[in-house]
């Protein structure tokens, strides 16, 4: 990827998965009462990354639309009537936003998303979206595979049931040493001066 494509460089990056979702789908009704707070602390949360310079990178499912394209989604989900349109409205992406688009749960396979964190110089990744136990679980299972430090606010994740987002969050904690402590508990000065210190001891990550 050129690095002419990007407009960000930064050690941290935001990745928001699945929530331009028409949650059109068995049990999508269940999701919906945990989706729309999370959306909520989502908005919060990129707000706060924004004026900090931190890229955000929609990591969303295609839904099956092969020749749809992202803004296709986005208008789809967003339309009176779909039962996701208040997540979708909450988190209507920005100009200067990322998109990539995924074919499975992980939002590494098969998709440009390792090239495009390369790009923007990225090692940490602050994950939120849907679902905790699937597709938030694979891609930080992904990510941590390739060295990234995972963090994934619990208030900034959704399952169809309080259990299942519970065990994903505790094994992600075990198996993948994510940080999963609620969003407004995020020290973003604390991610960055831990760069400038590993900087200065001659390290890269």
């Amino acid at each position: 990827m050129d690095d002419n494509c990007v407009i960000h460089e930064c050690s941290v990056a935001l990745l928001l998965i699945d929530v331009i979702n028409d949650l059109e789908f068995d049990e999508g009704e269940k999701l919906v009462e945990y989706a729309i707070p999370m959306a909520r602390n989502i908005a919060r949360l990129k707000l706060e990354a924004k004026k900090r310079g931190i890229p955000c990178l929609y990591v969303n499912d295609n839904f099956g639309q092969w020749q749809s394209d992202f803004k296709h989604l986005v208008a789809r989900c967003v339309s009176n009537g779909v039962r996701g349109a208040p997540i979708a409205r909450e988190l209507v992406p920005q100009q200067d936003d990322y998109f990539v688009l995924k074919p499975r749960h992980s939002g590494f396979f098969q998709t440009p998303l390792d090239l495009l964190l390369q790009s923007l110089q990225t090692e940490k990744l602050i994950l939120c979206g849907l679902t905790t136990d699937s597709c938030v679980l694979f891609t930080a299972n992904d990510g941590y595979l390739r060295d990234f430090k995972i963090f994934v606010p619990s208030d900034c994740c959704a399952s169809v049931a309080k259990q299942r987002h519970t065990d994903a969050l505790g094994q992600m904690r075990r198996t993948l040493k994510a940080n999963t402590t609620a969003s407004l508990q995020i020290d973003f000065e604390q991610l960055f001066w831990k760069k400038i210190l590993m900087k200065g001891r001659g390290r890269n990550k």
